[in-house]
């Protein structure tokens, strides 16, 4: 099917049912869970906030063992896997159209249109419920990237790779490197900065104040630190993602099983070593200055770069998963793995779905909810809203329907006559 569009004939529209390969939909219906629950942190706004500006230091000891938990295996975690997840499913986007004959300067306009109305929803998103929106701040990667390398070879990958890596080295841990050598790691950081939760607003009683607050957030992420990302070599994430693409690491998992074993082992362990001492800080284990803890002082910056690795230690380990279960033919728990499959393959209306559910019930505009929970029930009730997405999601794959924001994304990217091909 040929369809004709504004830049050129386009050989086929979006990806087919039989073309799907359950571990990049597996990683992002698990994804989905992680950033739920990673973003309760910011609609306890009545919560009483440690030195990081981020989890609550209040609670019972079950609260504390939710925040530990939450420092450990998802703050500062779960972003690099949503980078990777995204660069991955937009090289597949390219190879599948240029593999039915599409140019591959149509293919590469067919997705700067994706990242352009990325952006428009992204920041639609933050202005009417959630300033932390990361639609529009990869929106703003995925254009640039897209512009720079979706048509570049796996050589060209590989160094500008190899060059964030330096990069994030450079800029992330090189201020701590040097504090530490001159024997100022304590004085690292601005603990009296404000904290990070105030920029989402959850704690304003007018929804057209806290609108006001969440755009300037919203406008700031996406058009300020989105790009100031890229500086620091954080860029990364979406490269793998790229290069993975191309050797289709994740369609064809037994073929590196290997790579994905090493990846699994190092990175998770990596990764929860490094956000290991912030968590002790914070449960009042290891006692730090206040400004090693702060959201600019050493042990973030440690989380910020091992979390990389962790990041893609969770998609090798789903990867694995993957293989596994599907090497071994029917099984109870199949209706399970489905249904966080069809999330996954909804993702965007899933995200935007857990806005929908979170804000008006948690913020001090609508219910103020948000002021009664700890951190324990708040992360009760993120699964609860997560299960909500997963039962939307199964119904409308029961029906063969897709998700109503991968709708209408499809036929901004491809046009009315994109039709179901």
């Amino acid at each position: 099917m040929t369809i004709a569009t504004e830049e050129g004939p386009l050989r086929r529209g979006g990806v087919r049912p039989g073309e799907r390969a359950l571990a990049p939909d597996l990683a992002r219906g698990i994804m989905l869970l992680a950033i739920v629950l990673s973003n309760t942190a910011f609609h306890l706004w009545a919560a009483r906030r440690g030195p990081s500006g981020w989890q609550p230091v209040d609670g019972s000891w079950l609260d504390h063992a939710v925040q530990f938990t939450m420092i450990v295996v998802l703050d500062l975690r779960i972003y690099p896997l949503f980078a990777f997840l995204f660069g991955y499913g937009m090289m597949q986007v390219y190879l599948r159209q240029t593999a039915a004959g599409t140019d591959g300067r149509d293919a590469a306009k067919v997705l700067r249109r994706r990242s352009l109305w990325l952006i428009v929803i992204g920041l639609t998103h933050a202005t009417l419920l959630m300033s932390g929106d990361i639609i529009g701040f990869y929106g703003v990667l995925s254009l640039i990237l897209g512009l720079a390398f979706l048509r570049r070879g796996e050589r060209a990958l590989t160094w500008w790779i190899w060059i964030g890596v330096a990069l994030l080295l450079l800029v992330t841990a090189g201020p701590v490197i040097s504090a530490l050598l001159q024997g100022e790691l304590g004085t690292f950081g601005d603990a009296d900065g404000d904290a990070g939760f105030k920029a989402y607003a959850p704690h304003e009683e007018s929804w057209l104040t806290a609108a006001g607050t969440r755009l300037q957030t919203g406008l700031f992420v996406t058009f300020a630190a989105a790009p100031l990302t890229l500086v620091g070599g954080g860029y990364i994430l979406f490269l793998l993602g790229f290069w993975a693409a191309r050797r289709r690491i994740l369609e064809e998992p037994a073929r590196h099983r290997g790579l994905l074993r090493r990846t699994a082992v190092i990175g998770i362990a990596a990764g929860w070593l490094g956000a290991l001492p912030a968590a002790l800080a914070h449960t009042g284990v290891l006692h730090v200055p206040d400004d090693t803890q702060s959201e600019s002082g050493a042990l973030t910056a440690l989380r910020d770069i091992t979390g990389n690795a962790a990041g893609l230690g969770y998609v090798a380990a789903v990867a694995l998963f993957a293989h596994w279960w599907t090497t071994r033919g029917p099984r109870r728990g199949a209706t399970a793995v489905t249904a966080v499959a069809s999330v996954g393959k909804r993702s965007l209306s899933c995200y935007l779905a857990h806005s929908l559910l979170f804000a008006p019930v948690l913020a001090a505009w609508g219910l103020g909810l948000g002021a009664h929970l700890g951190s324990t029930t708040m992360a009760l009730f993120a699964i609860a809203v997560w299960l909500v997405t997963v039962a939307g999601a199964y119904a409308l794959e029961r029906a063969g329907r897709r998700g109503p924001a991968e709708a209408v994304l499809r036929r901004l990217m491809y046009g009315p006559r994109a039709g179901r091909g």
